[in-house]
């Protein structure tokens, strides 16, 4: 059985382990260690050089501000492990650049709703990524929900202001979860409508948006969350979702927050 190992054990990282744990030999390291606490059946590392020595595939589940140091972190111990981000706006040439060695990269973003295998992920592989790397981060990321490719690392930046935080978009849309059902469909073309405006062509956007949706009001109705605690998971401060809720939040409309999310992706990955 092919062994994944997962640094950062945050809502993310915990819905990817939990779901791939079927297929494959899942271990996990979380420099807090309270976290580890919930690991269940995953096997928890107490150093990320343990880690990383006993997995074939290392997922960096951490936000996009902890990534240099985490990068600084495993470089000494690792070796030619295919390597899959999700971390928003840090580009595979960034990481290659940090790690300061070749590495096989593929780059995903995944949105919340992962969590009970409804989510979306977008997959971007780098030139150094083979087609069995592919096939094994699609593998896995299929374990909690629907996964698209894509041929340009640009849209993986889209994704992020659109599946990714689109379920943070639609609560606070909606205000309550009651109004979740009655407000779908008046979403759905909104969010279209914003995807088309960021590149994505109109069946694509259509599809990302539903399942966008769905995957929330699912999400909602069997977490038993309220709007603003699962706006509160999405949501990290200074990050894509952030800056496009305070969009909204003065008012303005869902296509301009969407575009503000994008800038935002855009502006941690020139950082990166």
């Amino acid at each position: 059985m092919l062994k994944v190992g997962i640094i950062g054990f945050g809502n993310m990282g915990k819905a990817i382990a939990f779901g791939g744990r079927a297929l494959f030999e899942v271990s996990i390291f979380d420099k807090d260690k309270e976290k580890l606490a919930d690991c269940l059946s995953l096997k928890a590392r107490t150093q990320v050089a343990d880690l990383i020595n006993n997995s074939d595939c290392i997922i960096l589940a951490v936000k996009p501000q902890d990534m240099a140091s985490v990068l600084k972190e495993i470089k000494a111990s690792f070796k030619e492990q295919l390597l899959i981000s999700i971390a928003a706006g840090i580009s595979t040439k960034s990481i290659t650049r940090q790690l300061g060695i070749a590495a096989r990269i593929i780059r995903i973003m995944p949105n919340m709703p992962a969590q009970i295998s409804q989510g979306v992920s977008f997959l971007y592989k780098a030139e150094s990524a083979t087609v069995k790397d592919m096939d094994l981060a699609w593998q896995l990321f299929s374990c909690v929900g629907l996964v698209l490719a894509v041929d340009d690392e640009k849209k993986i930046n889209a994704a992020t202001a659109v599946s990714g935080s689109g379920p943070a978009f639609f609560c606070d849309y909606i205000e309550e979860s009651a109004n979740a059902d009655l407000r779908r469909n008046e979403f759905i073309q909104m969010l279209t409508h914003a995807a088309v405006g960021l590149g994505f062509d109109q069946q694509e956007a259509k599809v990302i948006s539903e399942k966008t949706v769905d995957g929330t009001i699912a999400m909602l109705k069997k977490m038993n969350l309220t709007c603003e605690e699962l706006i509160k998971k999405v949501a990290s401060k200074g990050g894509t979702t952030e800056a496009g809720l305070k969009v909204l939040q003065n008012n303005g409309t869902l296509e301009e927050a969407v575009k503000a999310a994008l800038a935002r992706a855009e502006e941690l990955e020139k950082g990166s």
